[in-house]
């Protein structure tokens, strides 16, 4: 029996496709890592191609890891020759072998986000920038979609002219750009954009890859960017046999620049191309997938599909609506604990939301009731100080020229070196137009270094010696020396903080994932190096580090979710003004709510066997009570896929129609299943002379920034009214008149 046999007619279809441009429309739970591990056994198998002419990309460390494991169990010889990795980081193998052909040294360092930040908050400062009016993150923001669309300083300058605001912003990115090039690092987007720039200009270099990936295949083709098509179109220009997986349905990264007219037009920018869709699920129950197609048919700017399943029926999904945020929380966790008795395990549980501050009542239920979690997408493990503290050590012992990585260090742990010491050597070095290290290494031309002078020698001595002992013994050793003879973990433990046991599992574990690199290099016959470490740290992203062999309940956004699946999933806060967003509800761009739907449709087919979505009456945000409106998602389900339990599914029950007191009693007696506390009545001020307001309840008002809406309700206080207004928009608010300056209609 031939493995292809396994696969279904469309599945067996694209894999039999190798020549020319081909765009596969997966679905979700398709089946399309399989397609794509098959197409590369029967290249190489049934066609005679080289596995080195072979490129696999995708997204995020583990998907490549899975692909690689199930490339290495279909194919017996050559499955180490094909490359199978993200795009960053075949970028940084290109980079780290040509990027001397543009000006920067081959071990340059790569700057996560917390890099980025403090290099901005250098350059904010040499610019004088007023950073309360550009924020840091704001500029980073813009420089990033700048590189994103392959947009130069130069470019960016002149497409600023007669915009004071752009104009400024083009200030920064030179000098950013500028900084960057000085410390002879990279940051993320630079990895991508000085990739093509590396082909542009060397056309030898872009030739050489070109017959080196004669087949080349991309997964999550949806959520390219416009720098990551141009990569891929150079390398395939050549041959054409590019081969492109996507669900144009699950395209949700709009705001880290992915562009949906990459895969919607790929018939366009590749005339020839074959298109072949997998429609067959094999993840979720019927009415999962019900439910998902009837959401998704919404949008307008997708191509037709509709996933379908010889799986069961299923359970109906399950729908609940509180009355509090809570409850919501407290209900998931009260039937996690329930299924779990019942011979479930922790991590068949998902709980999804839209906004990251959500997870907090989903802990405080949690913890309460002791079931382990795990929120993915929290702090970084490599963004933790003591773990920066000691890769900057690394950084500086690999790129010297690393200025944020040697200022990190220098006075860590504490060598009495002060700030205005420092800021000499800086002020020197900007002067010389050198490096930060490089003016260490040379303090008899600094004037009026003093006293410091031997402090800094001796840290420059220290460096010298790490960088002499790099060359002499494995990363692991030198880690430990580093440890040892700046005597960071006793300066950790002198802290006398709580936190300092903490950090120092935190070290140990630094050396555990150092060990882990050695002897994966070693099983890939592969020296270990130190750049090679600090690179495949840099490209660690937070889904990496979620461990599906662990026992725990894991609580994640919508966006971190996808590619995930579980038993169970709980899709809560779908309402109005959270799930879609306000801004989503308010903006003229329809596009933007499009985009809100396909991320409620990814979450609903991380669902294998049951769906839990659930929404809130009223919500703390803010500090402010929100009465929201059920999900227009939530309404696009059709009725008979939903199971209700003993909830009173009523519409007129969805926003209070007086105060908060009397909506709760209403609440109380159509819910009564529910744990319910009431809230505190509203305040009642005494009679006052407040100006008298020109509208009065069931008119129609306008706010400037919630829109237009139906005053519900009016308390007299004795400086001011309480006004109840149910937007068309955004749900119910409550507000004083004075501050709300409501128009009448």
């Amino acid at each position: 029996m031939s493995i292809y046999d396994s696969l279904n007619e469309q599945q067996r279809e694209a894999v039999y496709h190798t020549d020319g441009p081909l765009l596969i429309l997966a679905g979700a739970g398709s089946g399309k890592t399989r397609v794509l591990t098959h197409r590369i056994a029967y290249l190489i198998g049934e066609k005679g191609v080289n596995p080195w002419n072979i490129l696999a990309i995708t997204f995020t460390n583990k998907a490549a890891g899975e692909m690689r494991e199930r490339v290495d169990s279909l194919i017996d010889f050559g499955a180490e020759s094909i490359w199978v990795s993200t795009f960053h980081s075949t970028c940084v193998r290109i980079l780290r072998r040509y990027i001397d052909r543009i000006g920067y040294d081959t071990n340059f360092t790569i700057y996560d986000a917390d890099d980025q930040k403090t290099l901005m908050k250098e350059v904010c400062r040499r610019l004088n920038i007023d950073t309360k009016v550009y924020k840091e993150r704001s500029l980073l923001g813009a420089i990033s979609s700048a590189k994103d669309e392959m947009i130069t300083p130069s470019e960016f300058e002149m497409n600023a002219a007669g915009d004071f605001g752009q104009q400024k912003i083009a200030k920064v990115y030179w000098e950013y750009e500028k900084q960057l090039k000085a410390n002879n690092a990279l940051d993320f987007d630079d990895l991508l954009m000085k990739t093509v720039q590396l082909f542009q200009t060397n056309p030898d270099v872009l030739t050489s890859y070109q017959e080196r990936f004669r087949y080349i295949m991309v997964d999550e083709y949806q959520d390219t960017n416009t720098v990551q098509f141009k990569f891929v179109s150079l390398l395939a220009a050549k041959y054409q046999n590019l081969c492109v997986v996507g669900d144009d349905d699950q395209s949700i990264y709009k705001f880290r620049g992915a562009n949906i007219k990459n895969i919607l037009n790929f018939e366009k920018e590749f005339q020839s191309a074959r298109v072949i869709k997998l429609e067959q699920n094999y993840r979720s129950t019927s009415n999962i997938l019900n439910a998902a197609n009837a959401v998704i048919r919404n949008n307008h700017g997708r191509k037709d599909k509709t996933l379908w399943t010889d799986n069961e029926e299923g359970e109906r999904i399950h729908f609940r609506q509180f009355d509090t945020g809570y409850d919501e929380a407290e209900y998931v966790a009260e039937e996690v604990q329930k299924l779990v008795r019942d011979g479930g395990a922790y991590n068949d549980f998902a709980v999804l939301y839209r906004t990251n501050a959500q997870s907090r009542l989903f802990e405080e239920k949690f913890v309460a009731c002791n079931i382990p979690y795990k929120i993915v997408g929290g702090v970084n493990f490599y963004a933790r100080r003591e773990i920066k503290d000691l890769l900057a050590y690394l950084k500086t012992i690999d790129n010297g020229q690393d200025d944020l990585a040697v200022r990190r260090i220098i006075n860590v742990p504490k060598r009495g070196i002060g700030l205005t010491t420092i800021n000499r050597v800086q002020e020197s070095a900007a002067e010389r137009n050198i490096g930060f290290y490089e003016a260490l290494k040379g303090l008899d031309l600094i004037p009026g270094i003093g006293r410091g002078a031997a402090k800094l020698d001796s840290f420059v001595a220290l460096i010298e010696y790490f960088k002499t002992r790099s060359v002499e013994i494995s990363i692991s050793d030198l880690m430990k020396e580093i440890i040892e003879k700046t005597g960071y973990i006793d300066s950790l433990e002198a802290e006398n903080h709580e936190e300092a046991q903490a950090r120092i599992e935190n070290i140990d574990e630094l050396l555990s994932k150092i060990a882990a690199y050695e002897e994966a290099c070693e099983d890939e016959d592969t020296p270990p190096t130190l750049s090679g470490f600090l690179e495949e740290v840099a490209l660690v992203a937070d889904i990496d580090s979620l461990d599906e062999e662990q026992d725990y309940v894991v609580l994640m956004t919508l966006h971190s979710a996808k590619g995930l699946e579980f038993p169970h999933v709980y899709l809560a806060g779908l309402e109005d003004g959270l799930f879609p967003s306000y801004m989503t509800i308010t903006s003229d761009n329809s596009e933007d709510l499009e985009e809100e739907r396909r991320l409620c449709y990814v979450g609903i087919t991380r669902a294998e066997q049951e769906l839990t979505v659930s929404c809130a009456r009223r919500r703390m945000v803010r500090g402010e009570t929100q009465y929201n409106k059920m999900s227009r998602f939530l309404k696009e389900i059709p009725m008979d896929l939903l199971e209700r339990g003993t909830i009173h599914f009523d519409e007129d029950i969805e926003v209070p129609k007086q105060n908060a007191f009397a909506q709760a009693r209403q609440v109380f007696k159509q819910n009564a299943f529910q744990k319910y506390s009431a809230p505190k009545p509203v305040k009642q001020f005494g009679a006052g002379g407040q100006k008298k307001l020109d509208y009065s309840v069931a008119d129609r008002v306008r706010h400037i920034k919630f829109g237009e809406g139906t005053v519900r309700d009016i308390i007299e206080g004795g400086r001011d009214y309480e006004v109840t207004v149910e937007f068309d928009t955004v749900g119910v608010k409550k507000m004083f008149a004075s501050f709300a300056k409501l128009q009448k209609l």
